[in-house]
């Protein structure tokens, strides 16, 4: 998500960017028939990538239902092994 944007387009539809009661960035979305939700990683946190964002790291994560499925620093992802995503 671009710093200030409200609104991210894929493919071809346009999802509103929120902010969470902690004032994190939140966007639902449905990529390939699945709703997902991208939340920007709480930097009060502790994990590896929460050490990360005070240093200047951008770092999403990304739910499906309720579940880790991935995370996106700085434009590179890394794919969690949700159940859902094993075959």
């Amino acid at each position: 998500m671009n710093e200030g944007s409200k609104v991210v387009r894929l493919d071809g539809r346009a999802y509103r960017v929120r902010k969470t009661r902690s004032g994190l960035l939140q966007l639902d979305f449905t990529f390939e028939g699945r709703e997902l939700r991208g939340l920007e990683q709480n930097p009060k946190t502790n994990s590896r990538w929460a050490a990360l964002a005070p240093s200047g790291k951008r770092i999403m994560q990304f739910l499906d239902a309720g579940h880790y499925v991935a995370n996106v620093t700085e434009g590179k992802a890394i794919l969690y092994g949700h159940p859902k995503n094993r075959k």
